[in-house]
């Protein structure tokens, strides 16, 4: 039996990186996942979005984590990952949204965000061509941004393995115990390890019930697309808090090669694992970039899809020691499709913990526990 000292299930916007740090810190690592190469789940169906403008401490301090992870990489690493510093705006046409995004930018500032409200004017010029009409100003974080979620996972995933990390692809599950160490069987072998490490997004709850622990995460599918490049129009990633006929809110932004990609929150949620497209989307998605940007409307679209957000009842994620009670059991689960914009940090900030150079109740973590009672909620989702 194969022996190491953590094993990651999920190969994904959490687990690469989880794995890249913790090999980083000569841990041996096995990651094991189902399908054929890293990236393979929802990380692909991920649009690259990436902020620290949330409503909680943890989250905010993990993500300008994250931010620095990824506005650096191509400097210290080398790789492209198609970074693009342009910043979040949250456009504001109502007085109630209005007051919810000034109170919140309190907290945000006094967690160190960097974020201002600017007024009707200054939007106007870093969006050229946004609706004026009611326009009473927004929020603006200039540090966030974003990156390619395909460039990115293969750059942590290459330097992951340079660092000495185990990939075994195409291999699935089948039991998880915990004598002493952990055992774990898949279709392919049985492994035994230290410290095991469930990373594995929207089957989370499955694969926690192996070991008896329940875990609140169920997946909800949201819609996404992609257009043809156009020249630069649009630096910041818009962010429309407002609720449509069928959507509680939607964003979009430029990417770094000149796509507008987008995506929405459905109204009521899409539970579970279907990821079929309908027209639906389309019809409303469009009405409401068009509401805020009227010269969008004879760009191309190319493709669309669904990606699959793994919800928690707060919205916020569940990373955890001792998970459930067990012994060097970490979740790093429940992103509430988030997964991209946060894993860097919580792989960051979990090697830390494990090397004992933080502890398990660091500011970037201490709100994410499990044994939380998921009554409050995230405020900007």
């Amino acid at each position: 039996m194969e022996k190491f000292d953590v094993i990651i299930v999920g190969a994904g916007s959490v687990g690469v990186p989880l794995s890249l740090f913790l090999s980083k810190e000569k841990f041996k690592v096995l990651v094991l996942e189902k399908n054929p190469s890293p990236g393979q789940g929802q990380n692909k169906a991920a649009i690259g979005g990436i902020r620290a403008t949330h409503s909680d401490s943890s989250k905010i301090k993990t993500c300008l984590k994250s931010l620095e992870i990824f506005s650096t990489w191509k400097e210290t690493y080398g790789d492209d990952i198609g970074w693009l510093k342009g910043g979040y705006l949250f456009p504001v046409y109502n007085p109630q949204d209005e007051k919810i995004l000034k109170d919140l930018l309190l907290v945000q500032k006094s967690y160190g965000l960097n974020i201002k409200w600017i007024d009707k004017d200054e939007v106007c010029e870093l969006v050229k061509g946004i609706n004026k009409e009611g326009l009473l100003g927004a929020t603006y974080s200039p540090d966030d941004g974003s990156a390619s979620p395909l460039l990115s996972i293969n750059a942590f995933y290459f330097k992951s393995k340079e660092y000495g990390t185990q990939f075994n692809f195409n291999e699935k599950i089948i039991e998880v115990s915990k004598k002493e160490n952990f055992i774990i069987k898949t279709d392919k072998g049985d492994y035994e390890s230290k410290y095991f490490i469930n990373a594995s997004g929207s089957h989370a709850k499955a694969v926690s019930l192996m070991l008896g622990v329940d875990v609140p995460v169920k997946p909800d599918s949201h819609p996404a697309g992609i257009t043809e490049p156009l020249e630069r129009i649009l630096d910041p990633m818009l962010v429309d808090i407002r609720k449509g006929e069928k959507s509680k809110n939607c964003y979009f932004y430029q990417n770094f090669e000149g796509q507008i990609i987008f995506c929405l929150t459905p109204e009521p949620p899409q539970w579970g694992y279907d990821r079929k497209v309908s027209s639906e989307f389309l019809n409303e998605i469009s009405k409401r970039m068009l509401n805020l940007i009227p010269g969008l409307k004879d760009i191309r679209i190319r493709r669309l899809w669904k990606g699959l957000y793994p919800m928690t009842p707060d919205g916020f994620p569940i990373v955890d020691f001792n998970s459930g009670g067990i012994e060097n059991y970490i979740l790093c689960v429940g992103m509430c499709g988030q997964g991209f914009m946060l894993g860097p940090g919580i792989g960051w900030v979990v090697s830390q913990v494990l090397t004992g150079k933080k502890t398990k109740d660091d500011d970037m973590i201490i709100n994410f526990r499990l044994s939380r009672n998921f009554t409050g909620q995230e405020k900007l989702k």
